[in-house]
């Protein structure tokens, strides 16, 4: 692509930078929250948002086995210890607990949700929904059978204000018809102290695909966001890491439901690899889209570039939670259901079956149909545009032709 000096940026703010008005729908007191595992994922992802809703949620009791990460998260939430318990279970028991959030290792994701949805709980729950496809089709089946409550499988990149972005553009028309996408991801994965890659769970997973149900699913969820469903996958694999259960390396070809043609390689190795890009890039009729580290570019023929730059964003979990508060308090549907989540580990297994097959695997129909605008794109309840009451700006740069 050609390059040229940024000219001077044009900011175009949705929204200056500020606190969500978080009061609950139609005054609505804040959501009774109980936290199933208090492990590195609530502490990093998932608590960063909730301290910026306490008018959404309000964290009353909390269940970890080991004292330590209790007192933990006790400490850092100022949640007092005498909320905590040892048992789930007995969390799920108390008639002040209007919702859960799950964050567990993945083959607890399904038991628990259970139990809780059984409870009576509205759910929140760390993707994926389940540890296999089998699992994963329970899940659906299991929503189906609680529709009086909510369950948000907690894919946070369905709601990225960058990759919700990049998807009104190209609802936009913005780079004519896609025909080809294309995506490379490596990044080393070994243990490191205080790195989701030292949880000891991932080290022997229990679960099929390794990093590529764990992460992958989230890759996943970024192609169906911006290109629609993959109705037919093939694959092959390779291994490069002692460290870590599963294939370190995935290469898949995509047809998509809209048509366009795919190419998406994954890798984890544990030798360490020089710094590459790893940028998604969508080759339309019109213009060529780039979604990655440097925000969302869109190039076109003539040289010139428009270039997105998203800034107070919190990689979606902020948007999801308002995303599920939303739901439980006024009847709103979620954009990550366990259908949705279901179809992200599709793509991944998929891939992994046809590597082990040695031919190409059909997607779908169950447990809809396939769309080439496979995922609904997430605005906040009653407002007109992306970005309207969210701490989000967006800069606009413009890059002239060389």
């Amino acid at each position: 692509m050609p390059t040229a000096p940024l000219a001077r940026p044009t900011a175009i703010r949705y929204r200056e930078k500020g606190n969500h008005m978080t009061t609950g729908t139609n005054g609505t007191p804040p959501i009774r929250l109980g936290i199933i595992g208090t492990g590195l994922a609530v502490e990093k992802l998932h608590w960063p948002a909730l301290r910026r809703m306490p008018d959404r949620f309000r964290v009353v009791a909390f269940a970890n086995r080991g004292r330590e990460n209790a007192e933990r998260f006790a400490e850092y939430s100022g949640t007092p210890m005498d909320a905590w318990v040892t048992d789930y279970r007995e969390l799920l028991g108390r008639a002040d607990v209007d919702a859960v959030l799950i964050s567990l290792p993945i083959p607890l994701n399904f038991p628990v949700t259970k139990d809780a949805l059984e409870a009576g709980k509205h759910v929140v729950c760390e993707k994926p929904a389940g540890k296999d496809l089998a699992e994963g089709r329970a899940f659906v089946e299991l929503a189906d059978r609680h529709p009086d409550r909510v369950l948000l499988i907690a894919e946070n990149w369905f709601y990225r204000d960058d990759l919700r972005l990049a998807r009104s553009l190209l609802d936009e028309g913005r780079i004519g018809r896609l025909h080809l996408a294309s995506w490379r991801q490596v990044s080393q994965m070994v243990p490191k102290p205080g790195e989701f890659s030292s949880t000891p769970w991932r080290h022997d997973p229990g679960y099929e695909g390794g990093p590529h149900l764990d992460a992958g699913v989230h890759h996943a969820a970024q192609l169906r966001l911006l290109c629609g469903d993959v109705d037919r996958v093939s694959g092959e694999t390779q291994d490069a890491n002692t460290t870590h259960g599963g294939p370190s390396d995935l290469s898949l070809a995509l047809r998509f439901v809209g048509g366009a043609a795919g190419g998406y390689a994954a890798s984890y190795p544990e030798l360490a690899v020089p710094e590459e890009p790893n940028e998604l890039r969508l080759y339309g009729t019109e213009a060529v889209m780039t979604v990655g580290q440097d925000g969302v570019r869109v190039h076109r023929p003539d040289g010139t570039v428009e270039a997105y730059r998203v800034e107070g964003a919190d990689g979606g979990y902020y948007n999801e939670f308002l995303d599920f508060a939303d739901a439980v308090g006024g009847g709103a549907s979620v954009i990550g259901t366990a259908a949705q989540s279901y179809r992200n580990m599709e793509l991944m297994l998929g891939g992994l079956e046809a590597a082990r097959r040695g031919e190409a695997v059909a997607i779908g129909p169950w447990p809809g149909p396939l769309a080439a605008t496979a995922v609904p794109l997430w605005r906040p309840t009653g407002a007109a545009g992306l970005f309207d009451g969210l701490p989000t700006t967006v800069v606009r740069e413009t890059v002239g032709a060389s």
